[in-house]
């Protein structure tokens, strides 16, 4: 996961988590609701935070083997001598809604799950299966990483550019953002039906576009950003989803168009061609974002 300077949490604990309930949003798309557990230690920051997850694919009793610091170096090797069949799938997610409690529900914390492939003919990969059938009780962990967007005080122009997998972060930036707020979110997704609208400021222009089966992820927002006129007052740019595009929105705005590279956070989520962490330099990406 490659990324920007960070803004960390003020706690980054193991935390136990209990599904409530899931709902197919889209083709793309399954939002999984989490509540119960020790929910009550989860502190909301808004904007695109992020967290690790830990799924029991191999039976809840892997989690109760997952180290208190697996998101570190060491506590990530001390992750992979859990037995191969009884270890948790790690992941990287974004918080898509918090919800406090209050006097009538307790607090629940939605994620919403990008689908690849298909549970049903074995097509789907560890945390896209799980998504498609975990049912309410299941149990997970979570470890909070805080987050990337990270502009200067006080900014409230903005350029948000990610696909599909950078949603979630793009959504829950709108939502954070000062109702004056303007700019431009440039979202690239694999069908009409995937492009899930979300509440933003009445000053955000929200552009879709919907990517072929035969484009590189990330190339169409890239060409977007480029024919793009960019804010002539200071602004904070955001690139997120597959790792090129990441890197790519800032390579263009920092090299090719002068922008201060302070006024750009960017975080790569996932890389194509790239399976689960199994190479020792996966293994350090999965527990050390690269910068």
């Amino acid at each position: 996961m490659a990324y920007s300077k960070m803004v960390k949490p003020a706690s980054a604990e193991l935390t136990h988590l209990t599904v409530l309930r899931s709902e197919r949003l889209a083709p793309h798309w399954i939002r999984v609701t989490f509540g119960g557990g020790e929910i009550d230690r989860f502190q909301p920051m808004g904007y695109d935070q992020w967290f690790r997850l830990f799924l029991p694919i191999g039976g809840e009793a892997g989690l109760e083997r997952v180290p208190a610091k697996a998101n570190k170096t060491l506590g990530y090797l001390k992750f992979l001598r859990i037995p191969d069949g009884e270890r948790p799938v790690m992941r990287n997610y974004t918080v898509r809604a918090f919800r406090p409690a209050t006097g009538e529900s307790d607090a629940e914390l939605d994620v919403d799950f990008v689908l690849h492939g298909s549970a049903a003919d074995g097509t789907a990969g560890p945390a896209s299966r799980w998504a498609e059938t975990c049912r309410p009780g299941e149990h997970v962990l979570i470890i909070d990483e805080g987050l990337a967007f990270n502009p200067q005080r006080g900014t409230d122009r903005v350029v948000l550019v990610g696909d599909e997998t950078a949603l979630p972060a793009i959504a829950g930036i709108s939502a954070s953002l000062p109702a004056s707020a303007t700019g431009t979110a440039i979202i690239e997704v694999p069908s009409e039906e995937d492009a899930l609208e979300f509440p933003h400021p009445a000053g955000l222009d929200v552009v879709w576009i919907v990517r072929p089966h035969d484009a590189l992820p990330g190339a169409l927002a890239l060409a977007r950003l480029r024919d793009t006129d960019l804010p002539e007052v200071p602004f904070h740019a955001y690139g997120a989803g597959e790792q090129a595009l990441a890197s790519g929105v800032r390579k263009q705005l920092v090299s090719e168009r002068g922008v201060d590279k302070n006024q750009v956070s960017f975080c790569g989520y996932w890389k194509v061609g790239a399976a689960s962490p199994a190479s020792k330099a996966a293994r350090e990406t999965a527990a050390e974002p690269l910068v």
